[in-house]
């Protein structure tokens, strides 16, 4: 098992940086999911190969263990009838209240009402990270009223075709407010013939935000909560390889570690992984390219190496790859 070299205290944010052409960034899906390609990043020998995402299998050994997160993205961007607010739906805490993001926030205090598709909803609570919880009147229809959360530097809203395309094929539990991206490749005709087992993840906007420390020790990693399933759990304890379809998949099994229980579990984990971080129960990682100076590049670098990763990126800018969740994705094995 690779170790990351590393030290934790030398590491800054802006060593994770790299230069993005803006043209390279994905705004709209392939019109074939498995049509992708695949950097396939050798940790052991240090080599990158380009390749297709169809020729993912070949990668494969029969004992293979593929695992994924089924979460499904609920549309959770609410216009009100008005105009004048923005919410994100982020937890639904009851059948008639919602945790929500505000935009504009200084004008939803407590006691404030806000109407969605004629319903009312009224602030109840103003919470320290600024976050609202909003007590509706009647049950909230998101799929008639709300939007699809697209990740902002898509530069565009969202529209029809997404809310088949920003979804995996597989997606069953409902609760993400991002797609779990590196999913997104698989059709079912692919995943049958693969070993595979699911596990739930619920993305949340966290995903989104900018790590603001200078040194990486520093940031505060956001939580999310997670199932891990007995059947699952079982499986990838008597698994040869584990290969982790995300990093959203990565970071429940991490959090759990090698002595996951048997009986499955399920929680909310806050692990923030990045070099010099050992993997305890991953083997392989499929994954999309993400942000410069992001956790997911973190992670990602704590499992290949960061400069074999930075080096890694260089090559998909340099090759034109297609970047962030709608584009091609990495292999790391």
């Amino acid at each position: 098992m690779w170790r990351a070299k590393e030290s934790v205290v030398s590491l800054k944010t802006k060593d994770f940086d790299y230069h993005l052409p803006e043209e390279l960034i994905a705004a709209r899906p392939l019109e074939e999911r498995s049509a992708s390609r695949m950097m396939v990043v050798n940790r052991a020998a240090g080599t990158i190969e380009h390749r297709m995402f169809a020729e993912f299998p070949t990668f494969l050994k029969p004992d293979d263990l593929l695992v994924l997160n089924d979460t499904k993205v609920i549309p959770a961007r609410l216009f009100s009838d008005d105009g004048r607010t923005e919410l994100l739906c982020l937890d639904r805490l009851s059948p008639l209240e919602w945790r929500c993001l505000a935009r504009p926030g200084k004008r939803m205090k407590v006691g404030r009402e806000v109407v969605v598709g004629g319903i009312t909803g009224q602030v109840t609570e103003v919470f320290e990270n600024g976050d609202r919880l909003i007590h509706w009147e009647s049950e909230l229809d998101l799929n008639r009223h709300g939007h699809l959360a697209l990740p902002h530097y898509m530069g565009r809203d969202d529209e029809e075709s997404d809310r088949d395309r920003y979804q995996t094929v597989f997606a069953r539990e409902e609760g993400a407010i991002a797609a779990p991206t590196a999913g997104l490749h698989f059709t079912p005709e692919m995943l049958v013939k693969l070993n595979h087992a699911f596990l739930t993840l619920h993305v949340g906007v966290g995903t989104f935000r900018p790590v603001s420390a200078e040194v990486v020790a520093d940031h505060v990693m956001h939580s999310e909560k997670y199932h891990l399933s007995a059947e699952t759990a079982r499986r990838v304890k008597t698994a040869e390889r584990v290969i982790a379809v995300g990093t959203t998949v990565t970071r429940v099994l991490e959090s759990l570690g090698p002595e996951i229980p048997s009986e499955g579990k399920s929680g909310a984990t806050d692990i923030f992984i990045h070099p010099p971080y050992q993997f305890g129960v991953i083997d392989g990682l499929l994954t999309n390219f993400h942000l410069p100076q992001s956790t997911l590049i973190m992670l990602v670098s704590a499992f290949a190496g960061k400069e074999l990763v930075l080096e890694a990126y260089r090559q998909a800018v340099a090759e034109r790859y297609r970047f962030y969740s709608y584009g091609d994705c990495m292999l790391l094995i």
